[in-house]
């Protein structure tokens, strides 16, 4: 095997797209320009028969034979890093999401559940996604125990899986220092510390979506069909992780590889056909035990309307997600340019100041940073291996953000995850490219300028926050700038000070997302809809985020506390807002149906009461602008979980192997609550938003009559608030309150459903 040296960063072995490998034994005293035609890292070396090979401690700290030494440390470094920074103060937000964390203690007790992704071992209802991403935290807590820990490290792991396969995949074409970058770009980035760090399906998805690209390059190189099996495998299994979500990036991944493949037109054809059938079978063969297990013997599919998982997946989770015609949702946003309830959409979606701090930091340079590694790759042969990963990484991306930039169904800052993968490889990838050829002038200066968009816009998003470390946003300016500077004449000064502006400029660029990324280690994070980085940092949400509640709908507030015909008041950092409909604009913090008003406190937190047409309690309480209790004394919210007191826990534990369920509550996030602290069954009628069909009066009833539910808990989802009086969540909750007895535990409200009153 022929060796070659890149003095512009390390030697490296194999064959390049840039020609044969030079000749020339390597020279020890480079001069500081670059060689004129760039390196690329190719394929490990072949270990040749008989050839010693050492032990197996020696061979994992030192890597591959032709590599510099440090680099192995450093890419285990790396990875140690990523661990303890997603493992760090990881218990502080409990059960998170505890509508997904109750599905994972219903499965870690009954593998029916397990298979299913039901929300209580009673199997009632299942969560509003395919099950996959709830098998890793429910063989964790089978093995654990239920505990914070066991439910969320999985989930670190996968994190670190990702930094992995985008650093083998960066290192593998380009320069190790290469891979690093891209590694702790994305390791660094807010939203993906979040989600790697919660108990939702997008860490699965991330990790999953960077294998099929990581694959899909492998096969560009060598035309093997396994890798473009192993892609659809990839893909398959993500679909069980979050249904289309998958889907976003096969355009990009089939066009680059039916164009760019190194074989046969006819054979390229025909391994994508074979990719897609593993696609069907990996991702199928749970859909169709699904679809095809009778009804009355499985629980209902949450999130659908008929019980049907193909229903869910196009509908609810599918094209609803794009026009916002979800049946059973809270509503979907504007249409394009316009602003509903997820925020507005546009080209510019993921730069506002709802979704711009969560992923956008970098994403100005990597714009930059694809359009150069296309550019100076456009002249290379077809099956150009460099070319193709911009073509796979970079078409991700793009795929990605825009239809996250065009949805106007239900879309949340966090789903911006999903994006740090590719992100990540486009910047290490593009940094590399252009660090190799900084001696042509187009190149430096394209770097220089990507270091300029990096640091520019880092000072936009820390300005944002203009009272988080007010520093800050300077330093990253000022080294930005200095290091652009630098970088201008990279190629012309020696190799140490090109190396100092390069450092600097690293260093500037992920100044800000690493301070929002300890930020968001730093802090707890509850809820259906987390955000990352400090307090005010986004001002889209739901419910969720840190705390008790988290942040509020655009404008900051989310619901106002009253229905619409209702007077209710809101405000935002402490600066009230009269809102006579109480819907957007409003803050959704205390009454049910028939009133309510919230009071806005100068730190941003609101309480509010009052009592809706049914009687029902209303208070909450929420942090950031938020969403308040939207339910009965303590009874939790749509988007949040109650706080259980000992009294309703001790009422609820009483006689409960005697029944299916504990208790019934409407909407999951209430009943999971009660259910993760028993740890027995609550069935959640009407699902997540206590609007799903399921069960009918008719069911209920027949549950009730046959002894197999015990209380029903008041209060409840949006089925209870505002939902149509002839929807089952509405129908059973006048049926129980007229006749059941009502007792009181704690502040929780409960109806004693072995007990009827005299009426």
């Amino acid at each position: 095997m022929t060796t070659q040296y890149d003095p512009a960063t390390t030697w490296q072995s194999g064959t390049t797209d840039w020609g044969p490998p030079p000749s020339a034994p390597p020279n020890r005293n480079p001069s500081p320009h670059p060689h004129p035609h760039p390196v690329h890292a190719e394929p490990v070396r072949a270990h040749r028969a008989g050839e010693p090979r050492g032990p197996f401690p020696r061979r994992l700290w030192r890597g591959r034979p032709e590599d510099p030494r440090w680099v192995r440390p450093a890419f285990l470094g790396l990875l140690a890093a990523t661990l303890v920074l997603y493992l760090c103060n990881l218990s502080a937000s409990g059960y998170a999401n505890s509508f997904y964390s109750a599905a994972v203690q219903a499965g870690s007790t009954s593998w029916k559940a397990f298979f299913f992704g039901s929300l209580d071992a009673g199997n009632a209802i299942t969560v509003d996604k395919p099950s996959a991403f709830l098998w890793p935290m429910e063989l964790s807590v089978r093995i654990f125990g239920l505990n914070s820990w066991a439910i969320l490290t999985p989930e670190a792991l996968m994190g670190v899986g990702t930094v992995a396969v985008v650093h083998a995949a960066v290192r593998r074409r380009f320069s190790p220092a290469a891979g690093l970058i891209a590694g702790a770009v994305l390791a660094l980035t807010p939203v993906a510390a979040l989600m790697f760090r919660f108990n939702n399906p997008d860490a699965m998805l991330a990790l999953l979506m960077a294998l099929a690209c990581y694959f899909v390059v492998r096969a560009v190189e060598d035309g093997r069909t396994r890798w473009l099996v192993w892609a659809g495998v990839a893909i398959g299994f993500a679909f069980l992780a979050k249904t289309l979500q998958a889907f976003l990036i096969l355009p990009p991944l089939a066009i680059v590889y039916a164009v760019c493949g190194p074989v046969a037109l006819r054979k390229r054809l025909g391994q994508l056909a074979l990719a897609t059938a593993a696609l069907v079978v990996s991702g199928g063969w749970w859909v169709a035990i699904v679809e095809l297990w009778p009804a009355s013997s499985r629980p209902y599919i949450g999130g659908s309307q008929n019980n049907s998982f193909l229903e869910l997946t196009f509908g609810y989770n599918g094209l609803g997600r794009i026009n916002g015609d979800e049946t059973g949702s809270v509503g979907g946003g504007g249409g394009a340019g316009g602003t509903g309830r997820w925020g507005a959409t546009g080209w510019d979606r993921m730069f506002n100041s709802e979704i711009g701090s969560q992923i956008s930091w970098l994403l100005p340079a990597a714009l930059i940073l694809l359009a150069a590694g296309l550019w100076a790759t456009r002249k290379l042969r077809r099956t150009s291996v460099t070319r193709a990963s911009f073509l796979v990484w970079g078409g991700s991306l793009l795929m990605t953000m825009v239809v996250f930039s065009y949805m106007a169904g239900i879309f949340h800052q966090y789903y911006t995850v999903a994006l740090a993968p590719y992100l990540a490889a486009v910047v290490g990838m593009g940094a590399g490219l252009l660090w190799e050829r900084r001696g042509e002038t187009w190149a430096s200066i394209t770097l220089a300028a990507s270091v300029v968009a990096a640091a520019a816009w880092g000072y936009v998003l820390l300005n944002r926050t203009s009272t988080y470390l007010p520093w800050l946003k300077w330093l990253v300016l000022a080294g930005g700038m200095a290091a652009a500077l630098g970088l201008i004449f990279a190629g012309r000064i020696s190799r140490r000070p090109a190396l100092g502006a390069a450092a600097v400029g690293l260093v500037a660029a992920l100044a800000g997302p690493a301070a929002y990324t300890l930020s968001t280690v730093n802090s707890a994070h509850t809820g259906s809809i987390p955000t990352a980085g400090p307090a005010g940092a986004s001002t889209m949400g739901f419910g969720g985020g840190r705390g008790p509640g988290g942040n509020g709908f655009p404008g900051g507030g989310g619901f106002g506390g009253a229905l619409p015909g209702q007077q209710g008041r809101n405000g935002q950092n402490g600066q009230g807002q009269q809102n006579s409909n109480g819907f957007p604009g409003g803050g959704f913090g205390g009454g049910m149906p028939g009133g309510g008003q919230n009071q806005q406190q100068g730190n941003g937190t609101t309480q509010g009461q009052g009592r809706n047409g049914n009687g029902f309690p209303g208070a909450g309480r929420t942090g950031e602008g938020g969403m308040g209790g939207m339910g009965g004394g303590g009874a939790g919210g749509l988007l949040n979980g109650a706080n259980v007191s000992s009294a309703a826990k001790q009422l609820l534990e009483k006689d409960a192997s005697t029944y299916t369920w504990v208790a019934a509550s409407i909407g999951s996030q209430n009943a999971a609550s009660y259910q993760l602290a028993t740890g027995d069954p609550v069935m959640a009628i009407g699902g997540f938003n206590g609007t799903d069909p399921s069960p009918t009066l008719a069911q209920f009833k027949t549950y009730v009559a046959e002894g197999k539910i015990h209380y029903f808990i008041a209060g409840g989802g949006m089925g209870a608030m505002g939902g149509s009086s002839s929807g089952s969540s509405s129908q059973i909750s006048s049926w129980v309150e007229s006749n059941f007895k009502k007792v009181t535990a704690g502040s929780a409200t409960f109806y004693d459903l072995t007990q009827r009153t005299s009426g």
